[in-house]
């Protein structure tokens, strides 16, 4: 996921050339795990007959709490010797394997744990991580499928589900996804992001403004949010909204300069040339500052236009708007200053849990 994925043809021809951020950007977030079983909860569930096995099972899930994920593979691994049916240490293992970055064996152990136990549902959804890390995307959407035939309840199976999908060109698919995640978890706000931008290329922009809003209910300090909402505004005639939504994001983020510039814009299309003028300089100053000479160099020529014009009839926004930037791809969670053309992906979480469920 650190390639740069861009909108469809029918996007940029919405977009056109009058604001900048009419993008929006797909977060990837480092995985965590979650919901393995604990030591009690272990003892309590018999996770094997074989009193030896459990007790190295057990052994092996302190040891990866702990992170001490050698001692960990080595508990499991005995384990297994003693009994080769724990579906639960073949997942564990997968997950020590994907924190290593070692995809081939990862697949091998979600396998290998599949076929001790076909209703595995963590098993099938992490075999989906591991086949979506190695850009197996179809066959990711098959696991993460049957992850969800097994348990249909399984939110961050939805989820990636929805970005892979959306990686294929299924948008249609990927918003049923991110719907179905939301009808599961209202405080989602991801998901309600992803499906702001799967609904904006489709052309449903009054749903994807309010998606958007759900999106800021949830999250009030997500700087991309705002910018991309308010290019949807600025685009649907709602300049008057947008020009304060640009000066939201600009609060939460000061040197985004994404915002500024189409803030700058929007100014200039309403007329108000002063205050276009100044945000655009900021704007150029960000730019500058981020190393996006390109884009400078662009504003630079705007603000040129807007000089030679500065007392005639307001041009038409096409004579003023400059070419969206090309922008980058975050790695973090947070708001980034320069968002991407895609959604925000939450990586699919490793998971670890007593077999059976």
């Amino acid at each position: 996921m650190s390639e740069k994925y861009l909108f469809s043809q029918g996007l940029n021809l919405f977009c056109q050339v009058t604001l900048v951020g009419c993008s929006a950007f797909l977060v990837l977030a480092a995985p965590a795990i979650t919901n393995f079983p604990v030591s009690k909860l272990l003892a309590e569930t018999a996770i094997s007959q074989d009193l030896e096995a459990a007790s190295f099972f057990q052994q092996g899930v302190t040891r990866y709490n702990r992170q001490d994920l050698q001692g960990a593979e080595y508990a499991f691994r005995q384990a297994l010797q003693r009994d080769s049916s724990l579906g639960a240490a073949r997942n564990y293992l997968g997950n020590i394997f994907m924190e290593q970055n070692r995809l081939d064996i990862a697949l091998q152990e979600y396998t290998e744990a599949i076929k001790i136990n076909p209703n595995f549902s963590e098993a099938y959804y992490n075999l989906g991580l591991a086949l979506q890390r190695q850009g197996e995307k179809e066959a990711a959407i098959t696991a993460y499928r049957q992850s969800l035939v097994i348990d249909p309840t399984r939110v961050a199976a939805l989820y990636n589900l929805g970005l892979v999908l959306y990686e294929q060109g299924q948008v249609e698919d990927a918003i049923a996804a991110y719907q179905q995640v939301i009808n599961l978890d209202s405080t989602y706000a991801n998901a309600y992001f992803n499906l702001a931008i799967a609904l904006q290329q489709q052309g449903k922009i009054e749903p994807a403004i309010a998606s958007y809003r759900q999106v800021l209910q949830l999250d009030p300090k997500n700087a991309t949010a705002y910018n991309n909402m308010a290019s949807l505004l600025a685009m649907h005639g709602q300049a008057s909204e947008a020009i304060s939504v640009y000066r939201q994001s600009i609060r939460q983020n000061p040197k985004n300069a994404s915002a500024y510039y189409n803030l700058g814009v929007t100014l200039y299309n309403q007329g108000d040339i002063k205050k276009a003028n100044g945000v655009l300089k900021r704007a150029h100053q960000e730019y500058v500052e981020q190393g996006n000479i390109e884009q400078a160099q662009k504003i630079d020529q705007l603000m040129q236009q807007i000089a030679q014009q500065n007392g005639q009839q307001q041009p038409q926004a096409s004579q003023t708007a400059v070419q969206t930037p090309e922008p980058k791809i975050q790695n973090q969670p947070e708001t980034p200053a320069n968002p991407s053309n895609v959604p925000i992906s939450a990586e699919p979480q490793i998971t670890s849990t007593s077999p059976g469920q």
